[in-house]
């Protein structure tokens, strides 16, 4: 039995048992289903895995880090979500090994019952922290599976694959082909790199941030706040023209300056050009993935892979490339919550059964038919500028908000009503449609559902923050306590007597 139960001990989950606690809410379970925090950060251990915004945004607002680069890599960020959440002694409530095979709310007593892998557990609320970057979507490419050399996804890299002296096929160009592209390419014989749709890419202004920075820093507070500020503003000016596309022209004549300046060859530049709007897919940034690609061991193949033959991958053009290891960069279902089919709701439908033609949540947050139900990172809270810290505290003082406002109540439960959903999604579609997001020419990655953007929040990150700040107790219904409903003639389907 607990108050609350987490779901998933990413970023995400440290940070949602630490803004309960200071709300006053103690009795926190977490389910974790690995046997180590961390979550995505975790998970994804290929080389030059790292943040793709500053570092001062990608950290609690409570627990300032000394951060060694401008953007950090992955090992930091792991450590940094370790020591805060070592600090905050959010271990203790955490329950390792447990992956949740059903969660279903029980309307007889107001409460959620999950079943684990570990046992089962009861909540009065559920907060669901995993994270859109989690599941990797694994192509459908006839052949894989009889492919005579060593294939793996990205996500879930193969360390005991040595690629010194091997020919490696990378299928994908997307974030996180940008990142490995740079640090397997000097030990590989040969790399063909795969590309179906070119990239817009942006420099990178990586750099180190040196001890004696940090000592003034932490001397000089407003300092820090200064420098924090002039990164957050600066995402801020990218986002604007992504919202207003009019605006967007700069953007596209910079990136075009950083691929001719790092590409000399006009028919690789030529490939590695989009045809669609800067912003239409996701933002890229990076000064060593253009430079790779021009290398002697490098070839790019601007053509999908359709199929895998023997020791060959093949490509949509007959491209026929030999390969001892094949990489599968093709990223994540980023729309797909992976409970989504696990979490029954009111009448007993899963969360994917509902949202089978449109992911939908209020304020990415609530989910009609699903009470004392919380998503973390739900659909349309992202932008291509945002750092998900600060989505993530904004939900948590809203989540929190919402559990204190039931607490003093006392009633049973609290659902977001059907027409505040809808009206929620009207404004948020309406305004998306004017959007580069929507109207870039991009595919895929912003669009969970075909024809309907999931991913992205079409205001500012302010806008954002602002909606989020205060708990909206009229758009959701509220159910009596327990002792005020009339007694229940059944429980669990049993038949009282």
């Amino acid at each position: 039995m607990a108050e609350v139960v987490v779901i998933g001990a990413g970023l995400s989950g440290v940070a949602a048992v630490i803004a309960l606690r200071r709300a006053g809410v103690d009795d926190i379970v977490v389910l974790e289903k690995s046997g180590r925090l961390g979550g995505t950060w975790r998970d994804n251990t290929y080389p030059g895995c790292g943040c793709d915004v500053p570092s001062m945004l990608y950290e609690y607002s409570f627990a300032p880090n000394p951060w060694s680069r401008c953007f950090a890599g992955r090992s930091e960020i792991l450590d940094y979500i370790e020591t805060t959440a070592a600090t905050h002694e959010v271990d203790r409530v955490i329950r390792y090994n447990a992956e949740v095979l059903t969660a279903r709310w029980d309307p007889a007593v107001h409460r959620w019952h999950l079943e684990t892998t570990s046992g089962t557990y009861s909540a009065r609320a559920v907060i669901v922290a995993t994270g859109p970057w989690h599941r990797p979507r694994l192509p459908d490419l006839p052949g894989l599976d009889a492919f005579t050399g060593t294939a793996f996804h990205s996500a879930r890299w193969n360390h005991d694959a040595d690629l010194t002296g091997r020919r490696v096929a990378v299928v994908g160009t997307g974030a996180s082909t940008v990142q490995f592209l740079p640090e397997i390419q000097p030990k590989a014989a040969h790399v063909d790199v795969f590309q179906s749709t070119p990239q817009w890419v942006l420099p990178k202004p990586d750099y180190p941030l040196s001890p004696g920075l940090h000592r003034f820093l932490r001397s000089y507070p407003a300092a820090r706040r200064a420098l924090r500020g002039m990164h957050h503003w600066t995402q801020e000016a990218i986002g604007l023209p992504l919202r207003h596309p009019r605006l967007l022209r700069p953007l596209e004549a910079a990136a075009r300056l950083h691929l001719r300046a790092s590409v000399p060859d006009r028919t690789l530049r030529h490939a590695l050009t989009p045809a669609y709007r800067f912003g239409g897919r996701r933002l890229i940034t990076s000064s060593t993935y253009y430079p790779a690609l021009t290398r002697p061991n490098v070839r790019l193949r601007p053509t999908r892979v359709t199929a895998v033959e023997g020791s060959h991958v093949i490509g949509a053009d007959g491209t026929r490339t030999r390969a001892d290891v094949i990489v599968l960069a093709t990223g994540y279902h980023i729309g797909d919550i992976p409970l989504a089919d696990r979490l029954y709701g009111t009448d007993g439908t899963t969360l994917a059964r509902t949202w089978a033609d449109n992911r939908r949540a209020y304020l990415g947050t609530s989910v009609s038919g699903y009470p004392n139900l919380f998503l973390l990172i739900g659909p349309n809270l992202l932008t291509g500028t945002t750092a998900v810290p600060t989505v993530v505290e904004a939900q948590l003082r809203y989540i929190t908000s919402a559990l204190t406002r039931l607490r003093s109540s006392g009633c049973a439960a609290l659902d977001v009503r059907p027409e505040a959903e809808e009206a929620h999604q009207q404004a948020l579609h309406g305004a998306l449609r004017t959007t580069v997001y929507n109207t870039g020419g991009g595919s895929g990655y912003y669009f969970g559902v075909p024809g309907v953007n999931t991913f992205c929040w079409p205001w500012s990150t302010g806008s954002l923050v602002k909606r989020l700040h205060a708990f909206a107790p009229d758009a959701y219904t509220w159910t009596p306590p327990a002792s005020a409903l009339p007694h229940p003639r059944t429980v669990n389907g049993r038949r009282l007597v």
